[in-house]
């Protein structure tokens, strides 16, 4: 009965087997690799860097339209949304709707953030999840440029 409640056969619940039984394949043409490229700060922001440092896979069928990378996040200003060290699905564009998360240049385009963009008729606020960090305020000397927005968070729930 358990092994049946479970989908798998009675042997998955007996036998170490490397594979169990109800693992279906993926075909290799159904994924996509996306680069990482460095990290992006969630807190205070960090030199943008424009080195890919690996590779996460994605279905292809489930991949948002367009351009789209990854970015690690560092630091706490986004969790619990975004937890320090996950990749961030970017999908590069040079907007986005009040409320949404985006990753954002500032200081000059020099140090990239992970925010979510809150518009108020001209004033436009970089605003961090965790309630510790003062919201950013967008002027002509305080300037800031979306690259993208934020799609999806990916993380393991042990470090490797």
């Amino acid at each position: 009965l358990m092994a049946n409640y479970f989908g798998v056969s009675k042997a998955d619940l007996i036998e170490d087997l490397a594979t169990p039984s109800n693992v279906v394949p993926v075909q290799k043409e159904n994924m996509v690799a996306i680069p990482i490229i460095g990290t992006i700060a969630c807190g205070d922001p960090i030199t943008a860097e424009e080195n890919i440092i690996g590779y996460r896979y994605h279905y292809r069928d489930t991949l948002p339209k367009g351009e789209t990378f990854y970015l690690t996040a560092k630091g706490d200003s986004m969790e619990p949304k975004i937890p320090d060290g996950s990749d961030v699905l970017i999908r590069l564009q040079d907007d986005v709707e009040d409320g949404e998360i985006a990753a954002v240049l500032v200081n000059g385009d020099t140090e990239a953030t992970l925010k979510r963009v809150k518009k108020q008729g001209d004033i436009v606020m970089l605003v961090a999840e965790n309630s510790a960090y003062s919201p950013y305020i967008i002027t002509k000397d305080n300037s800031a440029r979306i690259i993208g927005k934020a799609m999806e968070v990916a993380f393991s729930l042990y470090d490797n």
